[in-house]
C-alpha cells in the first residue's frame, strides 16, 4: 500500500469512498445516484479542495491503474451547512472508507494517522466524525487515535480528537 495526499482530481476517487461509508455494512443503502442527491453527502463533496480542504488516498501498488484501497479527507464545514459530525466552525470533518476487500489490513488506521498529522501540519486545533452505531471497528480505529464522543445525532455519535 502506498498513501499520498489527495489531489484537485480525486473527487471521483472521494465521491466512490463516500458510497463505501454510506454503505458500510455491505448493504446497498445507497446508489451513486441517490448519494449525488442527497444533501449532506454534497456537503463533503462539492468543491473539492477548497480552502482547508485536505485529504489522503491509499493506492494498491500491485494494481496495474493504481487502484483506490480507501481515503480519507477533511474539509471545514459552517454551521449554516453542517455535516452529520459537526462540531464547529473551525473543526474540520473527516470523511473516511476503505473498500470492502481491503479492510483489517491496517489501511484505515494509516489513513488515519496520515489526517491527523496534516491536521496538525496545517494548524487545524481538532478535528471531527461521525460514526454510525454499529460500526464497531470504526469506532474502534477512531479511539484508538485519540476521538472522543462530543455529541449525539439520530444513530450517530459525533467524535472529536484534539491536535
Amino acid at each position: 500500500m502506498r498513501i499520498r495526499e489527495a489531489t484537485d482530481h480525486d473527487l471521483p476517487v472521494l465521491r466512490d469512498m463516500l458510497l463505501e461509508a454510506y454503505n458500510w455494512t455491505g448493504e446497498r443503502r445507497f446508489t451513486p445516484q441517490q448519494l449525488l442527491r442527497d444533501e449532506h453527502a454534497g456537503r463533503y463533496l462539492s468543491g473539492w479542495r477548497r480552502v482547508g480542504d485536505f485529504g489522503f488516498v491509499a493506492l494498491d501498488p500491485s494494481a496495474s491503474d493504481d487502484a483506490a484501497l480507501g481515503a480519507v479527507w477533511a474539509r471545514p464545514l459552517p454551521a449554516a451547512a453542517a455535516g452529520y459530525g459537526y462540531v464547529a466552525d473551525d473543526v474540520p470533518e473527516i470523511s473516511m472508507a476503505v473498500v470492502a476487500h481491503a479492510r483489517g489490513r491496517g489501511i484505515g488506521a494509516a489513513l488515519l494517522s496520515a489526517c491527523l498529522d496534516g491536521g496538525r501540519a496545517r494548524g487545524w486545533r481538532a478535528l471531527s466524525l461521525s460514526v454510525e452505531d454499529g460500526n464497531t471497528a470504526a469506532r474502534h480505529l477512531y479511539e484508538r487515535h485519540g476521538f472522543t464522543p462530543v455529541g449525539r445525532t439520530g444513530g450517530s455519535d459525533t467524535l472529536v480528537v484534539e491536535l
